[in-house]
């Protein structure tokens, strides 16, 4: 597996305290901070283009309505994706994974690529998109993190690009969840920093696989918990964050 080197801090969805999540604007933001590293969500659309998108429906962050699965692309194409934040980014559009990716290598960043499949597109959703992903990636760069809750997508990943890292995601606590994480060779654990215990926090590190926290706004709590062991958080104000833990080695 590649040896991936993850900065301490992420940019979630981009640079989402500073413009639309999972935008092009967002992830220029996250650039324009300094960001080593930004995180984004992908799933597909109806007609199967895969979309740089969190919700399985659009109402949230865009100016249409309904779910991301039941619309095509040339309809999400129409939609504002940006004027919900702010008047200064209205006509922002949700960006195709290809558009993401080329902004990421352009401005390079490091990548944690979340599969974010609609109930049911589990399988779809990682083999198109690692499909794209792999193609335009550049083959001299340090590969994406590839992470998602679903453990049917991270099989997917595996199958296609065993190389290329996985991440898997856990929210709420289960049992077996080393057990999923060997299954899947994972090389991150990605939790919830807000919830975490001390001694759930133990459990996570046992293994000696990075473990990184999302989503961590405040400085004193990404302190805490990249103290204590965790390797790095994502975070909507990346450069808040970094600023608190600048002095951390």
């Amino acid at each position: 597996m590649s040896k991936l080197i993850i900065p301490k801090v992420i940019g979630h969805r981009g640079a989402c305290a500073y413009a639309p999540e999972n935008t092009l604007a967002s992830i220029h933001a996250a650039a324009d901070l300094g960001v080593e590293w930004v995180e984004m969500d992908v799933k597909l659309t109806r007609d199967h283009v895969p979309v740089i998108f969190h919700d399985d429906d659009l109402s949230r962050c865009t100016s249409g309505s309904g779910l991301v699965a039941d619309t095509d692309f040339r309809d999400i194409r129409e939609l504002d994706a940006g004027a919900w934040f702010g008047e200064s980014f209205m006509g922002e559009k949700i960006p195709t994974l290809e558009e993401a990716l080329n902004a990421v290598i352009d401005r390079g960043l490091g990548l944690n690529l979340e599969i974010k499949p609609c109930p049911g597109r589990e399988v779809e959703t990682a083999e198109i998109a690692l499909d794209f992903a792999t193609r335009i990636w550049p083959d001299d760069a340090p590969p994406p993190l590839i992470s998602s809750f679903s453990h049917v997508s991270l099989e997917n990943a595996m199958d296609m690009m065993g190389e290329w890292p996985r991440g898997l995601l856990i929210d709420d606590y289960f049992e077996q969840w080393q057990d999923i994480a060997a299954h899947l060779d994972a090389h991150t654990i990605n939790i919830n920093g807000r919830t975490l215990t001390p001694e759930r926090l133990e459990e996570y590190l046992s293994p000696g696989k990075p473990v990184l926290a999302y989503t961590i706004n405040d400085p004193a709590m990404a302190r805490e918990l990249l103290e204590a062991g965790i390797t790095g958080v994502f975070s909507d104000c990346p450069d808040i964050i970094r600023e608190e833990i600048e002095t951390l080695h």
